[in-house]
């Protein structure tokens, strides 16, 4: 008996301690660019990365953006960073992460993180 009130608390203090949150990721052609580049030489250099985050705030289920609205947000925050004026540039590999955490249905936050990679080409 004293066994199984044991397990009981220990799996009642995993449960209540675990991290209330999902993540999610997304690999996938967001913007519908096709831009075809030939690479027959090393004509690039990679700058760095970028990231755009936006996020958003409901309390019992209302409230806050769509998802469009926050993947727009996020992505325009990356291309502001990126700062595609100055030279040939571009930006690749483009990710976008989901993390949705609180405690539902009471208070949650979804947070959007497009990042990417800045490449430049040099001729």
């Amino acid at each position: 008996m004293k066994n199984v009130k044991n397990a009981i608390i220990a799996l009642t203090l995993v449960i209540g301690l675990g991290s209330c949150g999902v993540n999610q990721a997304w690999i996938l052609n967001q913007n519908q660019n096709s831009t075809e580049v030939h690479l027959g030489s090393n004509n690039f250099e990679v700058i760095g990365q970028v990231s755009g985050a936006a996020s958003v705030d409901y309390v019992l289920i209302f409230g806050g953006t769509n998802r469009t609205r926050l993947y727009n947000e996020a992505y325009a925050a990356m291309l502001k960073e990126a700062d595609l004026t100055s030279g040939s540039r571009t930006i690749t590999n483009v990710l976008t992460e989901e993390h949705v955490g609180g405690v539902p249905p009471f208070y949650y936050k979804r947070t959007l993180t497009v990042s990417g990679t800045v490449v430049e080409f040099t001729q």
